[in-house]
């Protein structure tokens, strides 16, 4: 092979990989860890989940769109990776302490979960970095029900706590359906088992302009995703085993 020929399929092989290095920088925290995590949670999706996306068109094109406050029913443990595969932008997950593996503190750390001990005194200390994340410009993610469907597409009751970080920070809701997740517990078993999974994504929500007290945000939520989905409202569901729990927020007096 001459020398030119080398010459070009050294620039060719360069520019490849300058796009690539680009495509994985093209990321909220512009870093190459965070665009594999983002790019690979993506083609997880895809491959394992057999993902579908409904309603792209809600959903925000700017890496940065905060604040933003992301509602969504909770079916499984892969709910948090399917969601932030398809967001361009980084969302910022509350989630209950007891779903805290030891074994992936660098996982939670990596991803600041903002972790919710219901039981305790953090409960009301996550609240608060719940809208101090928001009132910066951030994006937090947020499961209402508390925990994970049981039995699936029955919609639990949704706790207060999510309609108190709406009315601190005043930001729009972006309502998210979740459906077709493998049902299998614990929760991140989901994680490893193949599925048809479908997220619907709704219109934006400014409750700031409804006229809507505070308390009623909840209520209103529930109704909304009972109306979009057709499913049942559960009022008695089903504990969940704790390693099966999700991410939620219950009623904070003070934050």
């Amino acid at each position: 092979m001459s020398v030119v020929l080398w010459v070009i399929l050294a620039v060719a092989v360069w520019l490849l990989i300058s796009l690539f290095v680009r495509w994985l920088l093209d990321n909220p925290r512009q870093d190459l860890t965070t665009g594999l995590a983002c790019r690979g949670f993506l083609i997880y999706g895809r491959l394992v989940h057999r993902l579908r996306v409904e309603g792209r068109e809600h959903i925000p094109t700017s890496r940065h769109p905060g604040p933003l406050i992301v509602v969504a029913n909770h079916t499984a443990g892969v709910d948090p990776l399917l969601l932030q595969g398809v967001c361009p932008f980084e969302i910022r997950w509350m989630m209950a302490e007891d779903m805290r593996a030891k074994g992936l503190e660098w996982f939670w750390s990596f991803s600041r979960i903002i972790f919710v001990d219901r039981q305790g005194q953090r409960d009301m200390l996550a609240a608060r970095e719940a809208i101090r994340h928001v009132k910066a410009g951030g994006v937090l993610g947020i499961f209402p029900e508390g925990g994970i469907e049981r039995p699936p597409r029955e919609l639990m009751p949704f706790q207060r706590g999510v309609g108190l970080i709406i009315s601190k920070t005043g930001a729009p809701v972006l309502p998210v359906v979740i459906d077709g997740t493998p049902q299998v517990d614990p929760a991140w078993a989901s994680l490893w088992r193949r599925s048809s999974s479908r997220i619907r994504v709704g219109e934006p929500i400014d409750y700031a302009s409804s006229g809507m007290k505070p308390r009623e945000y909840a209520d209103d939520l529930r109704r909304r995703f009972a109306e979009w989905t057709g499913w049942p409202l559960n009022e008695s569901p089903e504990p969940p085993p704790a390693e099966g729990k999700g991410a939620g927020t219950r009623e904070v007096e003070a934050a």
